[in-house]
């Protein structure tokens, strides 16, 4: 890029920002960076530009960056969700592309920013994720690479299984500790040395010098008590024969899921809100009738529906557009049963942004009248062919919302960390008319006995009957409940 049109980049960013601003949206401080293909695949693949090193990462530039060469998809910018925000830019874009795409990150940062579901998210995870690559090296030095990679596939390969939502739970218990009077169960005539007290923010450090109860304590019958969503932590924490290293890993790669998992679930919204303001802030922008031009074409392949999968920057368009018209100039029926009094749908956008994700968005925005409008329906293939199955507006959308739930992975939950009392892991998958798959379950298995250190077992449904997958670290096997 030459220096003049670096100058009219920095030009069009101030415009830009400055516009985005008069429209309301509010963003962390922005750093933009022109990068070559070869790096912008690889954050893409990475996710980020500081993390570790893993094969799988190679796998996914490789195939990205050869759609990039035989010109069958092309990243033209990747934003990180941090404070200040980070935009590389693709270099070879030209002014009108990297105007659409400033106009489009910093709608993006808007979405970090102020999305509930983001609000739990460090902002500093560049940092962080570049000090735990180092450490990961220093394992690889002093453990042997093909150590620690092996170890890393084993806790990748269930990296999903995460809750996103562990911190809700916690904070309940707090509160709840927070009002009642801590005493142990055993009393204090047994020696447990426990005294009746309020719940304060050290108490782990006054169980350093505390005795032991020596077994009079009662014991939960059931390990865990209740079913636990969270396989990542559930096994750091429970696991009996993990080095502090890769509980280390297990612990890094359960928080770099986590910070993943809101973009996960609102996927459709970010891109949705981005678009709808890249195209709104670019109209507004002093064009030439060649760039308006070069700008329609980027924009409407951006948003081109597809014969195969949702195109979320399509669909969150449109439901924003139509929440911002129906609340702008309500119908009749919705004047009086809601009380809308019209005017309000920039209003209402904001709030959609702020408070909801793509299931309840979809589940709560998405119409007859929009559904009839892109011609949505669900399909699956019978035989050799694809076939749609309903085009009936509310199975649509359910059919939509149920493939979205828990980020469109399976719910595996730990029924039982002692099962048969020999320590044995039992993980019970919640079927809800979606099987898993087989072939990757039966390879998962020996995967969470290296980590778990005893035999795994997982009861799922197939063909509409109970079964149970084990592995007992030599061999799988199955049978029907």
């Amino acid at each position: 890029m030459t220096k003049d049109e670096l100058r009219l980049l920095e030009e069009a960013v101030e415009k830009i920002t400055g516009k985005a601003r008069e429209f309301g949206l509010d963003f962390y401080d922005m750093y933009f960076e022109i990068c070559p293909a070869d790096i912008i695949y690889t954050f893409g693949a990475y996710g980020m530009p500081t993390r570790f090193s893993h094969w799988t990462f190679g796998k996914a530039y490789h195939k990205m960056k050869t759609q990039y060469d035989y010109n069958l998809s092309r990243i033209y910018e990747m934003v990180i969700n941090s404070d200040p925000c980070y935009a590389f830019l693709l270099e070879g874009n030209s002014l009108v592309q990297n105007k659409m795409v400033v106009a489009h990150v910093l709608a993006h940062c808007d979405f970090f920013k102020n999305n509930v579901h983001f609000s739990h998210t460090p902002r500093h995870m560049v940092e962080s994720m570049a000090s735990a690559a180092e450490r990961f090296r220093g394992y690889e030095l002093r453990y042997g690479r093909d150590k620690v990679e092996a170890f890393l596939d084993a806790v990748i390969s269930i990296q999903e299984h995460v809750d996103p939502h562990h911190f809700i739970k916690a904070g309940r218990e707090r509160k709840k500790q927070g009002k009642e009077e801590m005493a142990c169960t055993c009393g204090p005539e047994k020696g447990c040395g426990k005294h009746t007290r309020k719940e304060t923010p050290y108490d782990d450090l006054w169980e350093l010098d505390r005795p032991k109860c020596g077994g009079h304590c009662e014991k939960p019958k059931k390990f865990p008590p209740e079913p636990e969503k969270d396989l990542l932590l559930f096994i750091m924490e429970h696991a009996r024969d993990l080095d502090d290293w890769q509980r280390d890993i297990i612990s890094v790669i359960r928080q770099e899921m986590l910070y993943f998992w809101p973009q996960l679930e609102t996927k459709i919204m970010n891109e949705g809100w981005a678009t709808y303001w890249h195209l709104r802030i670019i109209r507004e922008m002093d064009l030439t009738e060649a760039e308006a031009l070069e700008f329609a074409k980027m924009h409407a392949g951006v948003i081109m529906p597809s014969r195969m999968r949702l195109n979320p920057y399509h669909l969150g368009l449109k439901i924003f557009e139509d929440i911002e018209k129906r609340w702008n100039e309500p119908a009749g029926e919705e004047r009086e049963k809601y009380g809308r009094h019209g005017g309000e749908g920039r209003q209402k956008i904001f709030e959609v942004r702020e408070l909801e994700n793509d299931i309840s968005f979809l589940r709560n925005y998405l119409t007859r009248e929009l559904i009839e409008e892109m011609d949505l329906y669900l399909y699956k293939k019978t035989g050799y062919d694809w076939k749609i199955t309903d085009k009936e507006w509310e199975k649509v959308r359910d059919g939509i919302v149920s493939s979205l739930t828990n980020g469109g992975f399976p719910c595996i939950m730990v029924e039982d960390g002692d099962f048969s009392k020999r320590g044995e892991l039992y993980l019970k998958h919640f079927y809800e008319g979606m099987e898993l798959d087989v072939f990757y379950l039966e390879r998962t298995l020996p995967h969470v006995y290296r980590l778990w250190g005893r035999p795994v077992h997982l009861e799922t449904v197939v063909d509409n009957k109970k079964v149970l997958f084990s592995y007992n670290g030599e061999k799988g096997s199955k049978k029907f409940l």
